[in-house]
């Protein structure tokens, strides 16, 4: 198949494991690259908030998620299509080990960084950690190479290394094997960026944001053969079917859109979807205590970590009093995870504290015991509401620590796992206010 019109060359940043080093290595090619005057459009594969943040603080352009599970072939193609043009270079972050996904497939395939790369033609710069190993690298390196044939492994960048005995024992054996040696990262904790219990403290929070990223870029710069990289990358070639997907329908015409560090998950994909169909984006800020738009004809609370802010969004009371009068105007509100919980009653912090939420809907959450709830879901809606028609599929992943004490509404959508077995989140309406744990990625046609 020939490569797609006007498509820059890309290549995706994989590793055998979470952990390994990926997102530095991402972030310090983007910083490095933008730095030097490529213009980078960024890529994350599978479901994350908050890699794709910093790597459009890095590059300076939007990055988008990519994802062969939950999303449809004509989606990843239109966001391809939309996203590389004024790009020199295209480089998609994986997500996990290169190979590593769900059991059965979903949209059409099972969410691993190796379905992109297949489907894209993007050859992968594979990242390994040789903590603890210097020459049995080069058989983790032969493994990831071999297993698909659809996969290509370009190049590989190895780190953590302690001595310059480590480099070139690691990198003589990757080399005798056939890899190209790319670069060699020396250990550097202090380039770490700050975590938190969901992954990495969000880029809006994080402090010196921009000095960490151009530091993060100047050590990739200086132990990573940048023009080498650009060397390897290739134009797409999607192997994706070429179709258009069925749009996504906006929720409404004028959308009262919370955002701020408590409420800040929401994908660029969809925002972008709803613009091109013509929808109006009104931003808020719940911390803030400003009430959503009283012209808005939706309200949407996204995902984030309104249980780091119970104390402030509970006495926010132009914020609360401005959902109570939407809901009593009729207006229908939607929460996504933090968002749901917001919601409820009430939220009880790490620490035990009760907060009191909007009261919109009964559910009571706690993070006292945190209990991870992780993974990709489908959801079938059982009645007419934002999120579409009744009867029609979404899919879209759960991630939090919350457990549910109580919810006594009536359930949103029937949802399973990436199985197919039913897991006990429903989502939750009450006239015209409806919430979700599982944040939607796309529909299923």
């Amino acid at each position: 198949m020939p490569p797609v019109p006007h498509s820059p060359p890309g290549l995706v940043i994989a590793a055998p494991r979470s952990g390994g080093g990926k997102t530095t290595v991402t972030l310090g090619v983007l910083s490095a690259l933008t730095t030097a005057g490529v213009t980078v459009q960024p890529f994350k594969c599978g479901p994350d908030f908050i890699d794709p943040a910093f790597h459009s603080a890095a590059a300076g352009r939007p990055s988008v998620n990519l994802d062969s599970w939950a999303m449809r072939r004509g989606t990843v193609e239109q966001l391809m299509a939309s996203y590389l043009p004024g790009a020199d270079l295209a480089v998609c972050e994986g997500v996990m080990g290169l190979f590593d996904g769900v059991a059965q497939p979903g949209a059409w395939g099972t969410g691993a960084t190796a379905d992109i790369a297949a489907a894209t033609g993007w050859p992968v710069v594979l990242v390994l950690d040789v903590s603890g190993q210097s020459q049995t690298v080069a058989a983790v390196a032969l493994g990831c190479a071999k297993l698909r044939s659809d996969v290509t492994v370009a190049g590989v960048i190895v780190n953590r290394v302690g001595s310059e005995r480590h480099r070139k024992l690691a990198a003589g054996a990757l080399a005798a094997a056939g890899f190209r040696v790319l670069g060699a990262l020396p250990r550097r904790d202090d380039l770490a960026l700050p975590e938190r219990h969901l992954g990495l403290v969000q880029a809006g929070e994080t402090e010196g944001l921009a000095e960490r990223l151009t530091a993060i870029g100047r050590f990739i710069a200086e132990h990573v053969d940048l023009d080498a990289l650009r060397a390897v990358a290739v134009s797409a070639q999607p192997a994706l079917g070429r179709v258009n997907a069925r749009p996504i329908v906006p929720p409404g015409q004028r959308i009262a859109l919370a955002r701020d560090v408590a409420f800040s998950f929401m994908y660029p994909h969809l925002l972008a979807a709803w613009r091109d169909a013509g929808a109006e984006i009104a931003p808020f800020s719940p911390l803030a205590d400003e009430a959503p738009d009283a012209t808005a004809d939706v309200i949407w609370l996204p995902g984030g970590y309104p249980e780091l802010y119970g104390g402030r969004l509970a006495s926010a009371s132009h914020f609360l009093s401005g959902l109570r009068s939407a809901v009593a105007a009729g207006t229908p509100i939607h929460g996504e995870c933090g968002g749901f919980m917001a919601l409820g009653g009430g939220m009880f912090d790490a620490a035990g504290t009760r907060h009191a939420m909007a009261g919109l809907l009964s559910l009571e959450t706690s993070f006292q015991k945190r209990k991870l709830h992780l993974g990709y879901r489908s959801a079938v809606l059982t009645n007419d509401c934002v999120l579409g028609k009744r009867g029609q599929m979404i899919r879209g992943h759960e991630f939090h620590y919350a457990s549910l004490l109580s919810s006594g509404d009536a359930p949103l959508a029937t949802i399973t796992d990436a199985e197919g077995t039913a897991v006990a989140e429903t989502g939750a309406r009450r006239g015209s206010v409806t919430g979700t744990f599982f944040h939607m990625v796309d529909l299923a046609d």
